[in-house]
This record gives C-alpha cells, structure tokens and sequence, in this order.
C-alpha cells in the first residue's frame, strides 16, 4: 500500500505577518520629536502675523513693509526644500534634520534679541533655511521608522494635522504672548521649543539614508531653487511697491525662465530632483494642485484678516487672537471628520467639496465693514471656511499619494510636503500686493486709513475667493477626467 505523506503547507502558512498596528513607547517618543518639528515650523509662519503692527513700531518698520517679517522666513523655507530634501538622502536625514533644528533654533534667539529691521529680517531668513531642512527630513524620517500601512498612515495622519493646525494656533499664540509679554517672546517660544526637540532628538532617531547613494541633481536644483527665489522675491516686492518696479519685473522673468529650465533639465536627468511621468499622474498633479492652493489662500486670508481686525476694527492683539483660537479647535474637529467624510463619499468628492466651502466662506468676508458687528462675520466666515480648508488638506494627501507604486511613495509625500510649504510662501506676497496697491491708490485719493485698509482686503478677499473657485473646477475636472 502507497504510505500517506503529509499535504503540503497552505499558502496562508507562510505568507508574510500583517504590519503592526500598535506602537511601543519608543515609537511615540520618535512620533512625538518628529511631530513637535513639523509643528513649531508651522507655528513660526503665523506667530507674529498678529504682532506684526505692534513689531513694526517697535523696529521702527512702515505698514507696506510688515509683509517681510513672513516673507523673510517663507522664502528660503520654500525655496530650499526640495534641494535640502536630496542633500538630506545623500549624507543622512537624522544628521540634516538635527542641523536643520540647530540652526532653526539659534536663528529664534536671534530674532528674539533683534534690535534692528536688519537683523530681524536677517534672522528670520535664517530660521527659514532651518525650516527648509528640517520639513523633508522629519517627514523622510518618519516614513522610515514607521512600517507601510497602519502605523505608517496613523504617524502620517498626525503629522499632517499638527502641521495645518500649527498654523491657526500660532494666531492665537501670538495674540496672548504678544499682549503679556510682548512680540519677542514669541520667538523666545520658538527657541525654547527648538532646544526641547534638539535635546530629545539624537538619542531616539536612526540614521537614514538611500542606499543607492544618489548624486545631487545640481543643474536641476540650481534651477528650480533660483526660479522660487526669484518669483517670491518679486511677488513680495511688489507687495510693497507695485509690479512697475524693474526689479520685479526681472524677478517674475527670470523665476518663470528658470522654473522653464528646470522642467527641460528633469526631463533628461537619469536622477531628477522630481519625476516629472510622477507629476503627469492626474492625481499627483491636480491633488497637488489642491493642496497648494488650499494653504495659500487660507494663510492669505489669516494675513488679511489680521489686518483687518487691527487696524480697520482695532481690536488688541489678544482679542485677534482669540478669534484665530476659535478657528483652530474646529480645524482640529474637521480633520478628525474628513477621513469618514473620505471614507464615505470618496476622495475627489470631499476635495472639491473642501474647497468650494472654503470658496464660499471667503467670499462672505466681502461684507465686512467698520462696525463692531463684523467681527462676528470674520470670526465665523473665516472658522467655517477651515472647515473646507482642513477637509482639503486631508483629501488632497489621499489623492496626490494613491494608486502608486511603493518606490514612488517617498517622492509623492515630498511633493505633497512642498506643496504645503511652497503654498504658504506664495499667496501672501501675491494677495498681499495687490490689497497694498488698492489701499495707497484710496487714500491717495483721499480715504482716511481704515477705510482705505478695508478697501484693500477686500480686494485680497475676492481675488482670493475666486482662485479657490477656479481651482476647485480644474480639480473636479481633472479627477473626473481620470476617473472615466
């Protein structure tokens, strides 16, 4: 008789563990740095906007001048980041992020201690490089110590709403300690909170970096960090002088020629500083798109408002906080609901819906005037637009990141990382020049100030609301393109 010989194995026997799905102490203190990064970098580009006039007399800096405090700090955070991401893969993320935070910190206390327009602006480009460092390395960091799946979509998820939300509570922030101890302290903040990170970092981080050891793409980033350079340097001049000033007009040509350059220089780059087949993915392109858009007008708006509440209604620094503080908890409400909201009714739907709100919302802030009652208009119209704004921000990850393959993960959450950043570089120099430009043009006509402030944000307000508008079409029809 044939003897019976046991059946071989099934193939759920040996197929791989399912990833974890919990995170042990370790895991929570890395979270917990890489977060706290991402977190007072976002912070650092609202926690002065309210402070901004009572800085500027301080350092003896004009109204049509203030912009530069955000600017200084956005323009090199923008204009670095995909450059200090490769640097970063070539000689180590854990070695760049800790530099990044070092310099981030010192350049804080710099600021902090400024006794000059000079050395303000100085420091506050300074603590822009920092940020340029520490953006794509914390978050390269966090996708290599946390396993694809859930602990990987769960670190994200966090990261990505501590990031957007660093935003509207810096607002607050920078109310409450501008009001008690003035606009230094909230800097002094920033270095206390940098040096915190920097002593708990290098213990609990790893190295990491590709092994295949890329080389720099230096025509590639030559030009894409000068074209950046370049556009937002003319964009924020303008912001104070007009766009009839040879040099913004050199700027805006040149930054275009350069970003024309760096398209043609990807294309035949064996190792790109992007992927431009990647960047032809609808999903990546238009999600992006989103994204960019989402960050730049609402931080436009938080500017504009800003001024608004002081210098139209003269509301204290403290009670404009506030204001942005009520905006910041129900931020943090909607990015809890966007993921069911995701869930259930799909991606593209809640992008656009997302910003079609926030369209909407923005649009409402045009009925503001010189009466107390609308600062009850700008409190509302200004927290359900975040509604839609958050309901992007996380739809717009979704998006921009699915459907890839695993080796085109890493650059797909750097480009949805630049894209947040680059966005809160560009909609206030932009907004900001041309409400500037309505706010000289009536008082020269013979407006008294506040009436010719609000003429401006008004302005910004509706240019801002239809580029929502006009987004939130290309998107939807974009997506839908894809989709059929």
């Amino acid at each position: 008789m044939p003897t019976e010989t046991s059946a071989p194995p099934a193939p759920e026997a040996v197929s791989a563990p399912a990833p974890p799905t919990g995170m042990s102490g370790r895991d929570r203190l890395v979270l917990l740095v890489l977060c706290a990064a991402q977190f007072i970098i976002a912070l650092d580009f609202s926690i002065l906007n309210v402070a901004l006039p009572v800085l500027g007399k301080d350092l003896g800096m004009v109204q049509a001048d203030l912009q530069w405090a955000v600017t200084a700090f956005a323009l090199p955070s923008g204009g670095f980041l995909l450059l200090a991401g490769r640097i970063a893969d070539l000689y180590g993320r854990r070695r760049l992020f800790l530099t990044g935070l070092a310099l981030f910190t010192a350049a804080s206390v710099l600021t902090a201690l400024a006794g000059s327009p000079a050395v303000f602006l100085a420091g506050r480009a300074l603590q822009g490089v920092g940020a340029a460092v520490i953006v794509p390395t914390g978050m390269a960091l966090l996708t290599t110590t946390f396993a694809e799946g859930p602990q990987r979509e769960r670190a994200l998820g966090i990261s990505g709403t501590l990031l957007s939300l660093g935003f509207t509570v810096g607002m607050l922030l920078g109310g409450v300690l501008t009001d008690s101890l003035g606009w230094r302290s909230t800097m002094g903040l920033l270095a206390v909170a940098g040096a915190g990170i920097l002593a708990l970092a290098p213990p609990l981080l790893t190295e990491s970096r590709r092994p295949d050891r890329p080389r720099i793409d230096v025509p590639g980033a030559v030009t894409v960090t000068g074209g950046l350079l370049a556009l937002i340097y003319a964009l924020s001049t303008a912001a104070t002088d007009g766009f009839a000033r040879t040099d913004v007009l050199i700027g805006l040509v040149v930054g275009a020629a350069l970003l024309v350059a760096f398209v043609l220089v990807e294309a035949r780059s064996s190792e790109p500083l992007v992927s431009l087949p990647l960047l032809r993915r609808p999903t990546v392109a238009f999600g992006n798109l989103a994204g960019l858009t989402t960050v730049s007008m609402m931080t436009t708006v938080v500017f504009l408002l800003t001024l608004y509440l002081q210098e139209v209604l003269h509301l204290s620094p403290f009670r404009t906080g506030l204001i942005f503080g009520v905006q910041g908890v129900v931020s943090a409400l909607a990015g809890i609901v966007a993921p069911r909201l995701i869930g259930r009714f799909s991606a593209r739907t809640v992008l656009v819906a997302g910003l079609l709100v926030q369209a909407a919302l923005t649009a409402s802030l045009l009925g503001l005037g010189t009466g107390a009652a609308s600062a009850w208009l700008a409190t509302a119209g200004v927290t359900i637009a975040s509604l839609g704004h958050l309901w992007v921000i996380v739809s717009y990850g979704v998006t921009a990141t699915s459907g890839l393959r695993n080796e085109e993960q890493g650059q797909a959450t750097a480009l949805v990382t630049s894209a947040q950043q680059i966005g809160m570089t560009v909609g206030i120099p932009l907004l900001s020049a041309m409400a500037s430009a309505r706010v000289a043009a009536s008082h020269a006509d013979g407006a008294d100030i506040a009436t010719a402030t609000l003429s401006g944000v008004r302005l910004g307000l509706a240019a801002d609301a239809l580029i929502l508008l006009t987004v939130a079409v290309l998107v939807g029809f974009g997506l839908r393109r894809r989709a059929s």
